[in-house]
């Protein structure tokens, strides 16, 4: 019987992309019908790089070109900039799965289902990159959230402490403006897809913070004291804002710690 932590490996160190999306549906379908094993004694690779195409080039985030929606090639920019978060979140997704063994098999099931819907809004937007005479690897890129991924390796309370919790959490504050951008150039396939990944990516922190709770509760540590020494430690005790309050409490975050985080920006 295939093992599911190999399988996960080969499809995070998978560098074409439709190659990857298409192996993390069948892992998941897999995992699902049962037909994998958890009984391996495989090595925990470090994985300080995922497998990604040759393009796009990865450069200091600061060395990022400046998108907009006022031409049609700052419009396929910013779409460009959301696929390469979705491709980085497929790995990180099954990064979540490959490396945290000792978790139970909810664990897996919930980020597997997790890489299969971020693999799906990676195609949508590849697709419509298409479409638009563009591709992903197009124009330049950085590699902040996997750099998140490497520092939180060895902890996964940090783990889902700072990816979920603050990187993708970030998404829900600031997609919905996005989308009204778009809506007011009559964008309305980017729209649509902006809209099915909003949707799924507060089930997505939801996940993160049902997890991130529940690692507390058995450290016996006060979840909202200790994000709060998190953001400290990693993010210089700031978190940005403003705060998408009605998406973050629908994915599990308290009215009360939104008012303590407000706070620390």
């Amino acid at each position: 019987m295939p093992d599911l932590y190999l399988q996960a490996e080969i499809a995070i160190l998978e560098p074409d992309p439709i190659k990857k999306c298409e192996f993390t549906r069948q892992l998941s379908k897999a995992w699902e019908r049962g037909e994998l094993t958890t009984h391996t004694r495989s090595e925990i690779l470090p994985i300080d790089d995922p497998g990604r195409p040759r393009r796009p080039t990865l450069v200091d985030p600061r060395r990022l070109q400046r998108r907009g929606f006022s031409s049609e090639v700052g419009r396929v920019r910013l779409l460009h900039a959301f696929a390469h978060i979705e491709f980085n979140a497929i790995n990180i997704a099954l990064d979540a799965v490959y490396r945290f063994r000792q978790m139970p098999r909810s664990f897996a099931s919930d980020w597997l289902q997790v890489a299969t819907e971020e693999a799906k809004h990676f195609q949508l937007l590849a697709t419509e990159l298409k479409q638009r005479g563009s591709y992903y690897g197009e124009f330049e890129a950085h590699r902040g959230l996997w750099d998140m991924v490497c520092k939180t390796r060895n902890n996964l309370l940090h783990r889902m402490a700072l990816v979920p919790r603050v990187m993708e959490a970030r998404g829900l504050d600031v997609t919905p403006a996005m989308i009204t951008r778009f809506a007011q150039f009559d964008d309305d396939s980017a729209v649509s897809i902006l809209q099915t990944i909003y949707r799924d990516e507060v089930g997505h922190v939801r996940i993160g913070n049902y997890w991130y709770r529940r690692i507390c509760s058995e450290q016996g540590l006060d979840p909202e004291a200790t994000f709060r020494q998190l953001i400290d430690c990693h993010m210089d005790g700031k978190l940005r804002g403003p705060f998408n309050w009605a998406a973050r409490i629908e994915a599990g975050f308290a009215a009360g710690e939104l008012e303590a985080l407000e706070r620390l920006g």
